[in-house]
């Protein structure tokens, strides 16, 4: 009885440390596809030691239009910023006026140009064809109180519950 036991037992310990061994031996068949799959379509290539090179895509806007290049050299021209006429191109001089006048304003000087620049210099979004544009100033109507109602909300209340005083 005591040797069945430590046959057992035996035969348990090999078991379970022989079972680990052959799974990372051998991968499985969906293990294989699937990363063989992930290879196929991962859109990246690989170099010469198997690891993977990302490409790397630029993002965002890279340069801005001439068109708006112009605009803003014939705002910062008109601020006394710039002394050259506009060329639509966004050359030292341009960047050297836009963080002068950046810097003046307190703003930073490290990304071009910054929008609260673009606003002040007049070029900014322009909201004269929104739905709502009307010609007023929102905080100015936002600050007015809304208008007294001619008659008083209980007197609708009345009418349209039909009772009679």
């Amino acid at each position: 009885m005591h040797l069945n036991r430590q046959l057992i037992a035996a035969a348990l310990i090999l078991l379970v440390t022989s079972v680990p061994a052959t799974l990372s031996a051998a991968p499985s068949s969906s293990a294989k596809a699937s990363s063989s799959h992930r290879a196929a379509h991962s859109g990246g290539s690989k170099t010469s030691k198997g690891k993977k090179r990302h490409s790397r895509k630029p993002r965002g806007q890279q340069a801005i239009d001439p068109d708006r290049v112009s605009q803003i050299q014939a705002a910062l021209f008109k601020a006394h910023y710039l002394k050259t006429e506009p060329n639509g191109q966004w050359d030292s001089t341009t960047v050297a006026a836009m963080q002068k006048y950046q810097a003046d304003n307190n703003w930073q000087t490290k990304l071009m140009p910054d929008s609260r620049a673009l606003i002040k210099l007049g070029l900014g979004p322009d909201y004269s064809k929104a739905v709502n544009a009307n010609g007023s100033n929102f905080v100015s109507s936002a600050a007015q109180p809304p208008a007294e109602p001619e008659t008083p909300l209980t007197d609708g209340f009345v009418q349209a519950s039909g009772i009679r005083q």
